[in-house]
C-alpha cells in the first residue's frame, strides 16, 4: 500500500512565444503547489513552454535551443516536486514532436510523444509534428501514471495502451479551445475512456485567450467509476489539488474541490471577456476604442470591453448623422455614463458634405444608392482609426456573426478594427447575452434591446428591409455554415426555399469581406476564419 499522492492540476495562461515567461510560470506554480498544497506532482497543459497554438513558430529552428534551455532551467529550479509539462521537440533528423516531460529530481526521467495529431477545425498538427507510438507509464509513490496529450484522450487506443502498460491513473495534458458545448463533450469523451481503460483520468486544460481561440480551463478528475471527483474553475488560473490513494482494490480519488460552472449565456460571456482581455493585454494595447451607435451590437461590445478591461481602459465615440435617431444618441450617452467609460460625440455631417462635394462630378447623373450609405460607415471607420493611431488604443469592431455571414457590413467602415469580439456570436445570441449582462446589473438601456435593429444609414431603415427575421436567418446560417446542410435540407426544416437560397448566395458572395475582417473569438464548432475555410474565387453553387 502507498501513502496519499497529491497531484495538482496547474491551469495556467501561457503566452505564445514567451518561452522565458512561460518557464517562470511553471517554476512559480510548481513551487506554490509544493508549498501551499504539498503537491507530489504538478501537471501542466499541452505545449506549455511555447503556449498553444504556436503555429509556424514550430518551423523556426531557433525555437528548439530555447526549449532545451527552458527544460534545463526547470530541472535546475524545481527539485522537490515532480513536474509534468508539455513542449515541442525536434530531433537530429529535423522531425518535430509534441511532447510531455516527466521531470523529477532535477532530470527528465521519462517523456511521451503525442500519438494522435488533430488536423481538423482550427488544428493543423500534422503540418508540424510526427506522431508517437509508445505509451509512457511512470511509477511514483506506488502509483503508476500514464501520460497522454489532448487528442489522445479522444481516441480509444492510447488510453487502453497505457492501461495495458500498467497505468492506474492517466494524466491528460490539454490545450482544448472553448466552444459552447465543449465542456460536456469533454466529460462524455473522458467517460468513454474511463470505461474502456478502467482507470481514473486527470484532465488538465489551459486557460486564457490566444488570437481567435479561448481556452476555458475547467480541468477535472474523473474516477474509475465515471464520477467527477474534482472540478477546477472555468476562465481563471487555478492550482487544484487531487488526492489519490492506493488500496488493495486500486487507486481511489478523494472527493475534492467542486468549482461552480457557468450556465449557457454566462459561459459565452466569460469566453468573450477572456478573449478580448488577453488579446488587448498580451499585445500591449493601453486600451480600446469603439463606435457606440445606440444599437444592440455596440452596446453589448461596450459592456464586454468594460467588464474585461475596466472602464478606464475603454473609450466610446458616438458619430451621429442626419439619419441617427435621437433615442440612439440618448441611449448611447446613457450607457457610457452608466458604465463610466470615456465618451465623446463627433458628428460626421461636415465630413460627409466634404466627400459629397469632392465626388459630385464623378457621381453626376447617378442615383444615390448603397455608395452613400457605405460612405457614412467609412467616415466613421476613418475617425476611429485616427483616434487609434493617436492614442494607441485598439479599435474594437462590433459586427456579429449574422452580419458577417451575409456581408451586412461595410469594408473599411464598420468592419474596421483590430479585434471583433462578436464575430462568432449570432444576432439571436447577442440579445440573450445583453439580457444576461443586464441581469447582473442594468447597463444596457432596455429600449436598445427591444427596438427594431437598424444600421441608420437611410431614413426609417431597419435590418429586416434587407434580411429575414434574425431567428430565421440564424437558423439558415447554422444549418449551412455549421452543419453543411443543402438548401433542400434547410428548406425541409420549414423555411421557404427561395429565402434559403437567397441567404446562401449572400453567404457565399461575402467570403471576400470575411477574409479582410478583424480576427474574432471562436465560440461555436464552426467559426468563420481559420475554422471554416472557403475560397474567395469560386463558381461552386447549390
Amino acid at each position: 500500500m502507498s501513502e496519499n499522492v497529491v497531484v495538482v492540476m496547474a491551469q495556467i495562461n501561457p503566452v505564445v512565444g514567451d518561452i522565458s515567461g512561460n518557464v517562470q510560470l511553471v517554476i512559480d506554480a510548481s513551487k506554490q503547489a509544493r508549498t501551499q498544497q504539498q503537491a507530489d506532482i504538478v501537471v501542466f497543459p499541452e505545449l506549455t513552454l511555447t503556449g498553444y497554438p504556436p503555429e509556424d513558430l514550430l518551423l523556426r529552428e531557433g525555437l528548439y535551443p530555447q526549449i532545451n534551455a527552458a527544460l534545463t532551467r526547470i530541472c535546475e529550479s524545481v527539485r522537490d516536486v515532480v513536474v509534468v509539462v508539455g513542449y515541442p521537440m525536434m530531433d537530429e533528423l529535423g522531425e518535430r514532436f509534441n511532447m510531455a516531460a516527466w521531470i523529477e529530481n532535477g532530470q527528465i526521467q521519462a517523456s511521451y510523444i503525442k500519438q494522435h495529431l488533430p488536423n481538423y477545425s482550427v488544428f493543423d498538427e500534422q503540418r508540424y509534428f510526427a506522431p508517437g507510438k509508445q505509451p509512457c507509464v511512470v511509477e511514483h509513490k506506488g502509483i503508476r501514471f500514464g501520460v497522454l496529450i489532448c487528442e489522445d484522450i479522444w481516441k480509444v487506443s492510447p488510453a487502453v495502451q497505457a492501461k495495458e502498460a500498467g497505468a492506474e491513473v492517466i494524466l491528460n495534458l490539454n490545450a482544448s479551445p472553448f466552444s459552447q458545448e465543449k465542456h460536456q463533450d469533454r466529460l462524455d469523451v473522458v467517460k468513454h475512456r474511463v470505461d474502456e481503460a478502467g482507470c481514473a483520468v486527470i484532465y488538465v486544460n489551459q486557460v486564457g485567450g490566444q488570437d481567435e481561440l479561448v481556452f476555458d480551463g475547467g480541468s477535472f478528475v474523473m474516477d474509475c467509476h465515471g464520477q467527477v471527483q474534482v472540478q477546477a474553475p472555468e476562465f481563471s488560473d487555478a492550482l487544484t489539488p487531487v488526492v489519490l490513494h492506493k488500496t488493495a482494490d486500486g487507486v481511489t480519488v478523494q472527493a475534492g474541490q467542486q468549482a461552480n460552472l457557468f450556465e449557457a449565456e454566462a459561459r459565452v460571456y466569460e469566453a468573450l471577456k477572456t478573449g478580448l482581455r488577453d488579446y488587448v493585454q498580451k499585445n500591449g494595447f493601453p486600451g480600446v476604442i469603439l463606435g457606440l451607435s445606440g444599437g444592440i451590437d455596440s452596446a453589448l461590445t461596450l459592456a464586454i470591453a468594460a467588464d474585461a478591461l475596466g472602464a478606464d481602459k475603454v473609450e466610446a465615440v458616438m458619430m451621429p448623422f442626419r439619419y441617427t435617431a435621437a433615442i440612439s444618441q440618448e441611449d448611447a450617452a446613457e450607457q457610457a455614463k452608466c458604465m463610466g467609460v470615456k465618451y465623446s460625440v463627433m458628428p460626421i455631417e461636415p465630413m460627409y458634405a466634404a466627400f459629397e462635394a469632392a465626388l459630385a462630378a464623378a457621381f453626376a447623373g447617378r442615383e444615390a444608392d448603397l455608395t452613400e450609405e457605405n460612405l457614412q460607415a467609412r467616415i466613421r471607420g476613418t475617425l476611429l482609426m485616427a483616434l487609434s493611431n493617436k492614442t494607441g488604443k485598439m479599435v474594437v469592431a462590433t459586427s456579429n456573426k449574422s452580419e458577417v455571414a451575409v456581408g451586412y457590413s461595410t469594408l473599411y467602415g464598420d468592419m474596421v478594427g483590430g479585434f471583433s469580439p462578436l464575430k462568432d456570436v449570432p444576432k439571436t445570441l447577442v440579445y440573450r447575452l445583453a439580457n444576461y449582462r443586464n441581469s447582473l446589473g442594468a447597463v444596457i438601456p432596455e429600449r436598445v434591446i427591444t427596438r427594431p435593429p437598424s444600421a441608420e444609414l437611410r431614413p426609417d431603415q431597419v435590418d429586416q428591409d434587407s434580411l429575414p427575421e434574425y431567428d430565421v436567418l440564424d437558423a439558415i446560417i447554422k444549418a449551412y455554415v455549421k452543419d453543411d446542410k443543402t438548401p433542400q435540407q434547410i428548406a425541409a426544416m420549414g423555411i421557404d426555399e427561395t429565402e434559403v437560397r437567397r441567404v446562401i448566395r449572400m453567404i457565399d458572395r461575402s467570403e471576400y469581406k470575411r477574409r479582410q475582417a478583424a480576427p474574432g473569438i471562436k465560440i461555436t464548432h464552426r467559426a468563420f476564419g481559420r475554422d471554416r475555410r472557403y475560397p474567395i474565387t469560386s463558381r461552386y453553387s447549390e
